[in-house]
Parts: C-alpha cells; sequence; structure tokens
C-alpha cells in the first residue's frame, strides 16, 4: 500500500490511488533489483523513497535546497541543481530516468530531455507524467472565457508550459524516443474530496472515471503516463 506523503511545502502530495500517475509509475518501472534510475524533479523523496524501497538504487535532480535535504534521505544521490540554468555533471548510464511531474515546470523541457537523455543506458527506459491541457475542463472553463491559475492541478501557477497529447507526442519525438506503453489517469478525485465522502462508491465512481480516461485520454485524460525508450535502441 502506498500512502500519502505531504512535502515540505505542503503543495504536492503522492497520490496512492491505483489509478493515479504515481501508483502506474511504480507499477511499470516495479523491482529494481540493483538498477540506477534517475528521478529528475524529486522534490523531498516523493517517488525516490519508493524506488528506493522498491530495490533501485537512486540519483534525484531538485532545484530546491530545502527540499532537496529532506529527499537527500531516499537516495544515493541527491543534486541541488536548477535544470533551467545548467544540467548537473552525472558520471556513469541510467537504466530509468523518470520525469514525472517535472516537465511543464521547465522552461526548455526538450533541452533538459534531450540532454540527460543521454545518461540513458542502452535498452533503458524514460518515464513521463505530465497534465492535459485538453482535458474537458479546461475546454469547458475556455468556453466561458475563463483560464485562471491555481495552487495545484492542471493549472498550477508554477507550470510554465502546457501540453495536449499531441504535443506531448512530439515532444517525445523531438527528444529521439519511441513511445512503448501509454495511459491515461482519472481526476484525482481523493485529493479533491474531503476524506468524510471516501468509501465504497467514491471508490466506484473513481473506478469508472478511470476507465473513462483511458478510452477517452484527449477529453477526460487528466495526465498522460508515457514509457518510452530511444529510437536507435528499437532498431
Amino acid at each position: 500500500m502506498i500512502w500519502a506523503v505531504s512535502t515540505v511545502s505542503g503543495r504536492y502530495k503522492l497520490k496512492p490511488d491505483p489509478h493515479s500517475s504515481h501508483s502506474i509509475v511504480l507499477e511499470w518501472l516495479g523491482e529494481g533489483n540493483g538498477r540506477r534510475l534517475l528521478d529528475v524533479g524529486a522534490a523531498d523523496g516523493l517517488l525516490s523513497r519508493h524506488f528506493t524501497e522498491q530495490g533501485w538504487y537512486v540519483t534525484a535532480i531538485e532545484r530546491e535546497p530545502a527540499v532537496a535535504s529532506v529527499g537527500a534521505a531516499y537516495c544515493e544521490r541527491m543534486l541541488m541543481t536548477d535544470l533551467d540554468r545548467e544540467l548537473p555533471e552525472i558520471d556513469g548510464l541510467f537504466d530509468v530516468i523518470v520525469y514525472a511531474d517535472v516537465l511543464e515546470h521547465l522552461v526548455d523541457p526538450l533541452r533538459v530531455m534531450t540532454a540527460l537523455n543521454r545518461m540513458l543506458a542502452r535498452g533503458g527506459l524514460v518515464v513521463i507524467s505530465i497534465p492535459n491541457i485538453a482535458h474537458l475542463w479546461i475546454r469547458l472553463s475556455l468556453l466561458m472565457g475563463r483560464f485562471e491559475y491555481t495552487d495545484r492541478g492542471l493549472l498550477d501557477r508554477t507550470h510554465l508550459r502546457f501540453f495536449t497529447y499531441r504535443s506531448l507526442r512530439s515532444l517525445i519525438t523531438d527528444a529521439g524516443l519511441c513511445i512503448v506503453r501509454e495511459t491515461a489517469t482519472p481526476v484525482p478525485i481523493y485529493q479533491v474530496m474531503p476524506a468524510w465522502c471516501h468509501g465504497r462508491w467514491l471508490a466506484a465512481f473513481h473506478r469508472l472515471s478511470s476507465m473513462a480516461a483511458r478510452l477517452l485520454p484527449r477529453l477526460l485524460g487528466y495526465q498522460f503516463v508515457v514509457l518510452a525508450r530511444r529510437e536507435q535502441d528499437e532498431s
């Protein structure tokens, strides 16, 4: 069971339900068995601690010193680097690079991905989770003339870049990657609804919402989760 963990700032929490992007990433990667993983934008070890528990040797990148100092306890190495300003020097190659909820916060995500992906071992994997700006709620909001930033969610005020399914695929292709697996997640309803609403009925509704997101990912997907590898490794 994955339990929710708040960050130092209190803004981000692990989404523990089985339909969330966090749960999907952890499930897809499975046991590390001593392999190396690079967690980009690791915050306070939100995912790194679980990667480590699953047997991965984790190197993490985080730009906020206070947050990184907490996350350092959950990985082999924590690099405090602002990826919009500079790229870290890292020795060795990685079997997996994880970009979980970070690319939308970067000025130039393609530049960062292109550089960091050079550290990917042959046959290695890249995992991306990213919000869908073309979600039905955003489309309806635009019809009403509204585009208002919030403290979290699809219009998190710290988001610098916005992606649809098509533009995400373009980013992945431009970074020299090809998709091997993909899915979409539903609205994280457990973070929206108060605790007293949690129960069997909400769980049933959330399962239906998850099915709908997978059937109509461009319209109802809250986030896209993608597993990819380098194009040259496919040949």
